[in-house]
């Protein structure tokens, strides 16, 4: 690897031989200059890492010497020099975007720890990421089993989280494979961990079940409506928790976090079954007896999620909170934009719930547009992907309006969703539904290894619309494919972004509830 190579410009360099003298036994290679058209010249002709710069030299100043190198040479990390502590030469050289301010008389160790903080920093925080990693991942692989109980298995799910957005900053591929394979290990076991217990949450034989979709407005959001003021419910659809992660940072701006918790999405992870299922505070098979007229299955013609705001109002009256509420549901920029112009008009309201479908619109997308695809090629990018979107969304201003009428707000979302990679094959008829994370219908052959099978849907509280109806979800990063023309379609929806199934990023899903800063 080449040596670093720095220019220190100061009229009396002589003096600080023995400084570049230390700095050259460390392995850098030092230019001089004696004035800062000297230095300026230099850098002009010359490679060079950072540039050490005297403020206090004969002829141009050190503000005028780093601005004409900036000018030029804009990337370029520049130390300023000084005898000076006043506090509008600092401004004029922060100002001017200087990487560090050294007082003098400067000894060596403080320059090589200006030099580690500058150029080193990304190598320093990458090899303490990796070893950090290292010893977590030990301790991870012993703990995955499907013998974990539901709260084990979310802060396992927490820890791989934060180890992949930390791994997201290193410059070590290696530890991403690690980890990719980590998660893979850990979704094996978590799907046979949903498998002996998933039907205990749902039929009551599991004293203590996690706070499950049709439970969350009761147990997590009512608790919520006690407080003082208008609160707002933003249900940002296919919202996974690293996701969350990303935008929290943005939020945090605007919000305190009060409380961060993780709940279980039910199945199908599908908006259909998950979202109906949240706002009624009923399974589906319940939706579809209470709601004949309201509930459609997969089979049926018509949306699917039309009558979110009935069930809702159903569900509050039930739990005793028969508060006033408004619910929105925004499925593009200008209906985000409308809804950011009048919602002044809501603080009238104890609830008023925002249904967001962007980032359920961006998985879709990224299937069926190459260019969204390329923009959003892994899980680093879907997330980069996501911060943009929200950043520059009518959603971030409504955000900061609920921020500034210091109002309550709650985020969570219906189920998450999984980057899928392998695909397993099923038959069955034409009445098939065409979700490739999960298949109800008769007549299903598959893989039985490679799924999470419901024969009788009531179990699950599952609609039954024949009497050999059954259900499967595809597990770890699997999607089911039909054998007939089998390629064309594996290469088609192979790395695509899909949702339905069993998965630690589709069924633990987030719930965050913020109070204004």
């Amino acid at each position: 690897m080449d040596k670093i190579r720095i220019l220190w410009a100061d009229d009396e360099i002589s003096l600080l031989k023995p400084h570049i003298m230390f700095l050259q036994d460390k392995g850098y290679d030092v230019i001089t200059a004696t004035s800062g058209n000297e230095a300026v010249d230099i850098a002009a002709k010359e490679h060079v890492d950072i540039v050490f710069l005297d403020e206090n030299m004969p002829g141009i100043t050190g503000i005028e010497t780093l601005t004409r190198i900036k000018a030029k040479h804009s990337d370029i990390p520049v130390v300023m020099i000084t005898k000076s502590e006043e506090e509008n030469l600092m401004e004029d050289a922060i100002g001017s975007k200087i990487a560090d301010y050294l007082i003098k008389p400067v000894n060596p160790n403080q320059i090589l720890l200006s030099l580690k903080k500058i150029l080193d920093n990304k190598r320093i925080i990458s090899e303490k990421t990796t070893s950090g990693y290292m010893q977590e991942f030990r301790n991870i692989g012993m703990t995955i089993s499907d013998r974990l109980s539901w709260e084990e298995w979310v802060e396992i799910y927490r820890k791989l989280v934060f180890w992949e957005l930390e791994l997201e900053k290193s410059q070590d591929p290696s530890m991403h494979e690690i980890l990719t394979m980590q998660k893979r290990e850990a979704n094996v076991a978590f799907a046979k961990f949903i498998g002996k217990n998933y039907l205990d949450w749902l039929n009551g034989k599991d004293k203590n079940p996690p706070v499950l979709s049709h439970t969350l407005i009761k147990q997590k959001l009512a608790p919520q409506l006690e407080k003082e003021g208008p609160v707002f419910f933003l249900l940002i659809d296919n919202l996974r928790y690293d996701q969350w992660k990303v935008l929290q940072p943005v939020l945090s701006q605007y919000f305190r976090v009060e409380e961060e918790s993780l709940f279980c999405s039910i199945l199908p992870t599908a908006t259909q079954y998950a979202r109906n299922a949240l706002f009624a505070g009923l399974l589906p098979s319940e939706i579809e007896k209470r709601f004949p007229q309201l509930w459609k299955n997969d089979d049926d013609e018509g949306g699917k999620n039309l009558h979110e705001e009935e069930f809702l109002g159903s569900n509050l009256k039930r739990i005793g909170k028969d508060v006033k509420f408004t619910y929105h549901k925004v499925t593009n920029y200008a209906g985000g934009k409308k809804l950011a112009e009048s919602i002044n008009n809501l603080m009238q309201n104890k609830l008023n719930v925002i249904v967001y479908n962007f980032v359920d619109m961006l998985s879709h997308a990224r299937t069926e547009m190459d260019v969204i695809r390329e923009l959003a090629d892994d899980d680093a990018a879907y997330r980069s992907l996501t911060l943009s979107w929200f950043e520059h969304s009518a959603l971030h201003d409504i955000v900061k309006f609920i921020a500034d009428k210091k109002c309550r707000m709650v985020i969570a979302t219906d189920h998450g969703t999984i980057k899928v990679t392998e695909p397993t094959k099923v038959v069955g008829d034409r009445n098939v539904n065409t979700n490739l994370r999960y298949k109800q219908g008769k007549n299903l052959d598959y893989v039985k290894k490679d799924v999470f099978e419901v024969r009788n849907p009531s179990d699950a509280f599952l609609p039954k619309n024949n009497v050999s109806t059954a259900y499967i979800f595809a597990t770890e990063a699997m999607f089911f494919a039909y054998p007939n023309n089998y390629n064309h379609y594996v290469q088609y929806y192979r790395n695509t972004f899909q949702h339905g199934g069993v998965s630690l990023e589709e069924m633990i899903i987030p719930f965050v509830t913020l109070v204004p800063r």
